[in-house]
């Protein structure tokens, strides 16, 4: 019986190892609903707002410098969400937490992120990112970051563009 114990405990630890992520590491939550705001640089940076929810259901709003400026929807289904939320549970706080990414070094005037799990009591746990803020995880969540208009189907979108008469930012 000991040596069971003891056995269940040293597996115990080996996996619980497995399971270390990043920031809070939480277990994607099939309920929640994924916001991601991408906020100005100082140059003409795309800045919008996209949400997605557990049944697949894609909001994207196109605020400034982007292909398509105001709102559009489309469905990527529950496996389109399903992405998303897995590329993101490894940076997600602890629940109802607001937390800020912490820097190695800086890079000055990039882009701002502000990533929100909202729960269905209403409970929100928000991530906010400064793309110029540089660490080994923050470089991997930048690159999260960076996959999610193709991953959302808003790539088209989102992508950047200049208009005439619109001031950088």
């Amino acid at each position: 019986m000991i040596k069971l114990m003891a056995v269940m405990g040293v597996a115990a630890l080996v996996l619980g190892g497995c399971a270390a992520m990043p920031m809070g590491g939480a277990t994607p939550d099939a309920t929640e609903t994924l916001s991601v705001s991408v906020g100005p640089c100082f140059g003409f940076c795309p800045v919008y707002k996209v949400s997605v929810t557990p049944q697949g259901l894609v909001s994207y709003d196109g605020e400034r410098h982007t292909a398509v400026l105001g709102t559009r929807t489309l469905d990527k289904g529950p496996r389109g969400y399903r992405a998303v939320s897995q590329k993101l549970s490894a940076f997600k706080p602890t629940r109802g937490q607001t937390a800020d990414t912490q820097c190695e070094q800086r890079i000055s005037d990039q882009q701002h992120y502000r990533i929100a799990w909202t729960a269905t009591d209403g409970t929100e746990t928000v991530l906010q990112h400064d793309k110029g803020c540089r660490s080994p995880a923050n470089d991997q969540l930048n690159k999260v970051l960076e996959s999610l208009p193709q991953t959302l189907g808003i790539s088209d979108w989102a992508k950047q563009e200049t208009r005439p008469g619109v001031s950088r930012g």
